[in-house]
């Protein structure tokens, strides 16, 4: 097992962070002393049991959140509010019913390629649903497509974005198990090619360990921090029926699993 490293490269440094709230019963901390430094192409999830502040920590690094405490920095810049440098992919695609799946991945395009042609726009998002097996699919509405198909073009938008960093929450929790399965691997073929900084959200230990470099592992709350941080040295380009069939798959699986078991204490 690892702590949290000090990596070489911090393309983003997450330092200290606490987030509050205000109830009836009084103050209650969520997430307390939150301290993460990941390098740029790294592929970070976040895992723990409900309740744990992981949605927390990724909603402040998002800037969806205020932080009361701490401080946020991506590729040298303080984090300060939401913005076009981070692209968020939700447990729902979100999708607006009324556009196409051309149209909602175009939408986002708009604000960080304002100069580009509709047409240009129109290529770039094409291309991108493509690349998710939706290059088909373009002119359907969301009421058209299934549930993996509208988290498909979900992560087509995202990307299409360009963003220095893609953050994901519970992607595919709402999805049956196979199509859970085919959506992660459209995820790591796209990710392999792209290598965006990556913090990813999860309760599933297994998707945990096909697509991390790093495991953060949650203590839970209140007051929730990183209790430990497992590495996951599987070269990529990864393959499923490769990976799942090592001694080192099963073990870092089991050392997640006896860390949420016992998340108070320390994994070895």
């Amino acid at each position: 097992m690892n702590t949290n490293v000090t990596l070489q490269q911090k393309y983003l440094e997450c330092w200290r962070l606490r987030k509050e709230f205000k109830t009836e019963k009084g103050l209650f901390v969520a997430v307390r002393d939150f301290t993460l430094n990941m390098a740029e192409g790294e592929f970070v999830s976040i895992i723990g049991h409900s309740g744990c502040g992981k949605s927390t920590v990724l909603s402040m690094v998002a800037g969806l959140h205020e932080l009361n405490g701490g401080g946020m920095v991506l590729d040298n810049q303080e984090i300060v509010g939401a913005g076009p440098d981070r692209a968020v992919v939700f447990q729902s695609p979100n999708l607006l019913p009324w556009l196409t799946a051309l149209e909602n991945v175009t939408l986002g395009l708009e604000q960080v390629q304002p100069k580009a042609t509709d047409a240009q726009r129109a290529e770039i998002a094409q291309e991108w649903l493509k690349r998710v097996g939706l290059g088909r699919a373009a002119s359907k509405k969301p009421a058209e497509l299934s549930q993996g198909m509208q988290q498909r073009v979900g992560i087509a938008r995202a990307f299409a974005l360009q963003p220095k960093m893609l953050l994901m929450d519970e992607p595919f929790g709402m999805l049956d198990s196979l199509t859970r399965l085919e959506l992660q691997d459209v995820l790591l073929d796209v990710w392999s090619t792209h290598q965006t900084t990556t913090l990813m959200v999860t309760h599933d230990v297994d998707e945990a360990v096909m697509l991390s470099d790093r495991i953060v592992m949650m203590t839970n709350g209140p007051a929730a921090t990183i209790g430990d941080i497992l590495s996951i040295p599987f070269e990529r380009p990864r393959k499923r029926e490769t990976v799942m069939e090592t001694e080192e798959y099963l073990h870092y699986r089991d050392s997640v699993i006896r860390f949420l078991e016992h998340p108070e204490e320390r994994a070895s």
